[in-house]
């Protein structure tokens, strides 16, 4: 299932919560204290929009996984359900970050990739 394309500013929203979320995680076990100033930052910044936060959760644990990143894109993903994310979108935005991820992760189009190759 497709999401459907977001309004411009659902889009900015979407930009700064990944970036706080993102910027907050640790590749440790945060602390209480972070946890709670991660949380702070991005309910001010989503308000009321549990659907946004949904949309970062799913994006940051669909588009990571199994990848090197995975571990702090799950923990930016944990602060943003901590913040409210609406618990039902977070699976159809899981599968939209597995779908971004497998194709921002294809080679360049006419080879494989390698170099010196050609299509």
């Amino acid at each position: 299932m497709r999401a459907p394309a977001a309004p411009e500013a659902d889009q900015q929203t979407v930009a700064r919560l990944t970036g706080a979320a993102g910027r907050h995680a640790p590749w440790r076990r945060p602390t209480e204290a972070e946890t709670a100033a991660a949380v702070d930052e991005l309910r001010e910044i989503a308000g009321d929009r549990g659907d946004l936060l949904a949309e970062v959760a799913g994006l940051l644990i669909g588009f990571y996984q199994e990848t090197n990143q995975e571990r702090k894109a799950q923990a930016a993903a944990r602060y943003c359900i901590a913040a409210g994310a609406d618990p039902d979108l977070i699976p159809q935005w899981i599968e939209e970050g597995r779908c971004r991820g497998a194709v921002a992760r294809q080679p360049p189009h006419g080879g494989s990739g390698e170099p010196g190759e050609s299509a």
